[in-house]
């Protein structure tokens, strides 16, 4: 099978496996690229987006709007192709030598001065962030101090420590969000959600 065949009968199969269930058509293709990467239907209760959240990371993504990830991984998995078509750029900081140096000056994570060095950006930005609950600390420290006004923030960190807490954090401090609640999330998944509101976007022109 060639890789769209693929595509194509893996989005039959997770209809067929979904019966009965009913998703907000809204967040159905975000919800199910999700599943699609990962295998994991869990993300039918784990995800949380707040009110029209698809539409706006459409409209986001449609007048141009960066995106900053807090890994090469989800900046890699990000269709740039698409996303350079309305203007806009996936940019990761986390691996730049002065992010570095401040890090080790101050004696926090990269991920943390990173979201510090993407706030000093002029143009608006979305954030996808799959891998470091620190950097969701550090928006919302960012966005209460008003240096911050994120058109989106994708907030799916994975793991154990501070990464449930974090996302709570997320969901009480910014008004824009799509989250993966509790422990599930990752690299991959920030990046599916981004490319599901791109081919969104790309189907509504055709």
């Amino acid at each position: 099978m060639k890789p769209l065949e693929i595509e194509r009968r893996s989005f039959e199969i997770i209809s067929e496996e979904l019966g009965a269930r009913k998703i907000d058509p809204e967040f159905e293709p975000v919800v199910k690229r999700v599943i699609h990467t990962t295998a994991d239907f869990d993300y039918l209760d784990n995800l949380a987006f707040s009110e029209h959240a698809v539409l706006r990371l459409m409209r986001a993504l449609q007048a141009g709007c960066d995106v900053v990830t807090d890994t090469a991984m989800a900046q890699a998995g990000i269709n740039k192709k698409l996303l350079s078509g309305f203007g806009g750029r996936a940019l990761c900081f986390i691996a730049d030598e002065d992010v570095a140096r401040e890090a080790k000056q101050r004696g926090v994570t990269r991920s943390l001065i990173s979201m510090e060095k993407a706030a000093r950006l002029e143009k608006p930005l979305i954030f996808a962030i799959g891998n470091a609950p620190t950097a969701l600390f550090s928006l919302c420290d960012l966005m209460r101090a008003g240096a911050l006004a994120p058109e989106m923030v994708i907030g799916v960190p994975v793991g154990f420590v501070n990464v449930v807490e974090a996302k709570e954090a997320l969901m009480r401090t910014v008004p824009h969000y799509i989250v993966a609640r509790g422990r599930k999330g990752g690299s991959n998944v920030a990046a599916a959600i981004v490319n599901a509101a791109l081919y969104q976007l790309i189907h509504r022109e055709e």
